[in-house]
């Protein structure tokens, strides 16, 4: 089984990174939003990845997630650089690893701002960017018998 990674603990009060983490258990929708909360925030974006039944046309069983070592640390440099390209109060991002099955939750970001549009922004440059330089990769298993790899990076 893949080892849990969490990095909740590791910023300071004034660090908006609040909570990174590449975890093996169901992802909570609650501890992301809770994580972004801000005195200062006018908008707060979550986005939440769930396992669809299809892709590229064919019809997908389950997927299972594999995360390189590095990964972790990969997720804390495209926060970083969210936070430094955005004015963001708040920022989480949580994505599973292991097998899932259709409609299970593989990732969870959600990015807090002073107004909306700067937190739309943010969130999509976070999951954006977390797909694709966070080495993190997917093993879809289609209905037809075939299998296929697909990477991040």
């Amino acid at each position: 089984m893949a080892r849990t990674h969490d990095h909740p603990g590791e910023q300071t009060a004034a660090d908006p990174i609040k909570l990174l983490a590449i975890r093996d258990t169901p992802l909570s929708l609650d501890e992301v939003f809770r994580a972004v909360g801000d005195e200062a925030a006018g908008g707060t974006t979550l986005f939440v990845g769930t396992v669809r039944n299809h892709d590229g046309g064919a019809d997908v069983d389950e997927l299972g997630y594999s995360a390189h070592p590095s990964a972790l640390d990969e997720l804390r440099k495209v926060a970083e650089k969210v936070v430094a390209d955005y004015p963001v109060c708040a920022l989480a991002a949580v994505h599973r690893v292991g097998d899932l099955q259709i409609g299970d939750i593989a990732v969870v970001v959600a990015v807090s701002c002073p107004h909306r549009g700067e937190a739309f922004e943010a969130s999509r440059k976070l999951i954006d960017d977390l797909k694709h330089q966070v080495p993190i990769w997917k093993h879809q298993r289609f209905s037809d018998g075939t299998e296929e790899w697909v990477g991040a990076c």
